[in-house]
């Protein structure tokens, strides 16, 4: 099992600090270190600055918002940053949800599957430098009876294949996903739950391609906190799993909330999106279970984290993305070491 490192957000305030844990994770042999956009920064740009000042790390998207930009647009994009990176970058895509697809880009969020599929193999076919043309129910390039014609992408990447991974949560994305995709992007994954939660699906995308699971990537984000006190540790992590569970998206729409239903906790995920909606993001926090937040956290100290990803790889989880906790850089540079060390116990290096 390798290690990635996922930067978050740009602008969630501590930006100055970003470079220099992307450099310690290219340092200590991570293998990928994503960078993620909602309706602030954006990931190409935050991924260019990485690659530039780093090594050996690969750059990947987690993600580009399906909704942000034309499928022609992505593939200028992975080219360009394979090209600029030697060949270091890794495409993840995702359809973000209703309230920014709609809110912000003006992209109605319909047919997401669909809309998927014909995205991935727009990107592909431009990506291969044929000259592009596509007919499809959301994109039909060029466009009819105008002056348009097939262009071929004039960029060229440093492989032949981009690795391409989507942001999946719902069971018929993650088997679209398995079908379609070299890899899984997944978030709040517990590793008691990862069978029926991802891999079963996964596994049937595959088998419905003729493929099985091998050189598919399984790539879930954990965030990573270390100390002796696992309780006071969780508690860190009450209010971002609130936001999720309980207010990321609208209450018929929520993927986030369904998961947590999906991994036994449907009467606190319906509580904490009670709570939230209504304005008591405290109360929210406070309503998350300890477990839920252990079963989808890396929390304690190394032996323990260690432990952990033995579950984790037993699981079936081929490059496990941590989130490095801390307030200062010395604490987010310390958990990263934390990861490589724990990796180490677990005899998984």
């Amino acid at each position: 099992m390798r290690l990635g490192i996922n930067l978050g957000y740009w602008g969630a305030g501590m930006d100055g600090d970003n470079l220099a844990v992307a450099q310690e994770a290219d340092r200590l042999g991570y293998a990928v270190c994503w960078a993620a956009e909602a309706y602030g920064s954006d990931a190409p740009t935050v991924l260019s600055w990485v690659a530039a000042r780093t090594e050996r790390i690969d750059v990947g998207s987690a993600i580009f918002q399906i909704p942000a930009r034309t499928p022609a647009m992505t593939a200028m994009t992975a080219a360009t940053l394979d090209s600029l990176s030697g060949g270091r970058f890794r495409l993840g895509l995702g359809v973000s949800g209703p309230q920014v697809s709609e809110g912000w880009y003006g992209v109605k969020f319909d047919k997401p599957l669909a809309r998927t599929r014909e995205y991935v193999d727009i990107v592909r076919k431009a990506l291969s430098r044929e000259r592009l043309s596509y007919e499809g129910a959301h994109w039909t390039l060029p466009l009819p009876d105008g002056p348009g014609k097939p262009l071929k992408l004039t960029v060229h990447p440093t492989r032949e294949r981009i690795p391409l991974y989507i942001a999946a949560i719902g069971p018929k994305n993650l088997e679209q996903t398995g079908e379609i995709a070299d890899g899984a992007l997944l978030i709040f994954p517990s590793a008691e739950h990862l069978e029926e939660t991802a891999l079963a699906p996964l596994r049937a995308g595959r088998a419905k391609a003729g493929l099985t699971m091998e050189g598919f990537d399984v790539c879930p984000t954990l965030p990573l906190a270390v100390g002796d006190d696992v309780d006071a540790l969780a508690d860190m992590f009450r209010p971002y799993t609130a936001l999720y569970v309980g207010g990321m998206g609208s209450r018929k729409q929520n993927f986030y909330n369904k998961l947590a239903t999906r991994m036994g906790y449907g009467a606190e995920a319906a509580d904490i999106q009670d709570r939230y909606l209504s304005g008591d993001k405290d109360g929210a926090a406070a309503a998350v279970p300890r477990r839920l937040i252990d079963q989808t956290a890396l929390l304690g100290p190394v032996e323990r984290i260690a432990e952990r990803m033995q579950a984790y790889a037993a699981a079936g989880v081929t490059t496990l993305t941590l989130a490095p906790a801390g307030f200062t850089l010395d604490e987010r540079i310390a958990a990263l070491r934390a990861g490589t060390e724990a990796l180490e116990k677990a005899g998984l290096a």
